[in-house]
């Protein structure tokens, strides 16, 4: 069966102005990933991974090269219809976590579906159904500073899956976790992967954490030299 081409990346470059000197992020990336893949993106710092996550995930646009979601040239939309489409065909999850100190569990987990205008109750119908599957149905009411980082992890991972994307796409999802809650998120987006079908791509130095992954994209000094 052909598979569908989700995110490509075609003969792209970043580059950016420090003052009078120009810093090739990314030079000439072209880069295929199709749906139920489960992508590693790796290499040492400086060699364009945190540019390559950023203009994957269509959070920022290249200088020069095109980039399709789905299909869709994403220098042809405006800034809300390509939030709108990433919102929903790209779940996030960070290192840093980045929940809402303020906000429980549950209302972490709500807050991209009622940006998508979904009325409360069934947003919190739907939060509470994500949270039960990645196993924190009983500390849905706690803050994050109540739970532990394996459990933070987890509340990211369930609001990056909250609009249900096809994407997941984790940046050093396990970097501040120790090594057993680090292992339990890497079952957990394996599970992602091979029982309910989503896109994987995780971005990481480690090439212990990349050999979960079912294919290897290596960079350096902003060029694939490895899995292209």
């Amino acid at each position: 069966m052909l598979k569908k081409s989700i995110i490509k990346l075609d003969s792209v470059w970043k580059i950016y102005k420090m003052g009078e000197v120009e810093v090739n992020a990314l030079r000439g990336v072209s880069l295929i990933i199709n749906q139920g893949d489960f992508v590693a993106i790796t290499g040492a710092s400086g060699s364009g991974k945190s540019t390559m996550m950023n203009l994957v995930g269509c959070l920022d646009l290249p200088t020069k090269g095109s980039i399709f979601l789905d299909g869709k040239d994403i220098l042809e939309m405006n800034e809300s219809s390509l939030a709108q489409i990433r919102g929903k065909k790209i779940g996030f999850i960070f290192q840093q976590f980045n929940l809402i100190p303020t906000l429980s569990a549950l209302e972490n987990v709500m807050l991209p579906l009622e940006f998508q205008d979904m009325p409360t109750d069934i947003a919190k119908k739907k939060a509470t159904e994500i949270l039960n599957k990645v196993d924190l149905g009983s500390r849905i009411e706690h803050l994050p500073s109540q739970l532990s980082g394996g459990e933070q992890q987890r509340v990211a991972i369930a609001r990056s899956l909250a609009n249900n994307p096809d994407v997941v796409l984790a940046d050093e999802p396990t970097g501040n976790l120790d090594s057993i809650a680090g292992a339990n998120i890497l079952d957990l987006l394996e599970d992602l992967w091979k029982k309910e079908g989503k896109t994987i791509i995780m971005v990481t130095h480690d090439l212990k954490l990349a050999s979960y992954a079912k294919r290897m994209v290596q960079l350096k000094d902003g060029q694939i030299i490895k899995g292209g």
